[in-house]
């Protein structure tokens, strides 16, 4: 499903021809198969979320390829990389990134909008999706009317609403109180199951953490030996007895 293949990455800071390079990601491999939920923990400054802006196609890797659903996605333009992530990706946001302007039932229908999906299609797949997050009464409602766990639950349904294959989380609970957390991992493990949904997920969490079949650590840009997944397989669907 992803391929990272020899990743390495660095920024340049500083004005043009005095810049100084900072080495953020040293020869990253990893995989990740289709219907599994993995999450990448680290420090802050480990390289957690560069790996998942250039996993996305928002940064290119300085060296090495990605390949996602067999597809080396590091060689696609900018156009081409804007088609393939509508096409396969979702994405869940510490921030939740709704648009303060539209209401919960807009922001979901957003991603419908842009794929070209009839209108009729698009207004019954999205009020699907709100009434799965439990939503479906705030529909005409705006962020701001919202409290921060339903802005989250409007942020999941926006990202599952063309049923991605892949889901590439930052931090989704990181601005979330324990119930509204327990109600979103249970909600990510549901998907998981019955749709195979494969979800890599950033977190510094371990209760989050313990949602993924398995777990990859990134420390100092460097990934160290992966957890055994077996470790993993009460906690992957302890989720759903919260």
């Amino acid at each position: 499903m992803i391929e990272v293949q020899g990743v390495s990455h660095q920024f340049a800071i500083g004005k043009k021809g005095k810049e100084r390079i900072v080495p953020v990601l040293h020869h990253i491999d990893m995989r990740v198969e289709q219907g599994e939920i993995v999450a990448i923990v680290g420090r802050s400054g480990s390289g957690k979320s560069t790996l998942l802006n250039l996993i996305s196609g928002y940064i290119r890797p300085t060296l090495g390829d990605i390949r996602v659903m067999g597809q080396t996605v590091t060689k696609l333009s900018e156009g081409q990389w804007a088609d393939f992530r509508l096409a396969h990706f979702g994405f869940m946001f510490q921030s939740f990134q709704l648009i303060p302007s539209m209401t919960a039932f807009e922001n979901v229908e957003l991603p419908l909008v842009l794929q070209g999906m009839r209108i009729d299609r698009r207004k019954r797949r999205a009020s699907d999706m709100l009434e799965r997050v439990g939503l479906a009464e705030y529909a005409g409602h705006y962020p701001g009317e919202l409290s921060g766990g339903q802005q989250q639950r409007v942020s999941v349904a926006r990202a599952l609403v063309l049923n991605p294959p892949i889901v590439l989380a930052d931090e989704p609970t990181g601005s979330l109180d324990s119930d509204n957390e327990r109600q979103l991992l249970r909600l990510i493990g549901e998907l998981n199951r019955e749709q195979g949904t494969t979800f890599l997920i950033i977190t510094h969490d371990e209760q989050v953490a313990a949602v993924g079949h398995r777990t990859v650590t990134l420390q100092d840009g460097r990934i160290r030996p992966q957890t055994n997944g077996n470790e993993f397989d009460d906690l992957a669907t302890a989720h759903v007895r919260f």
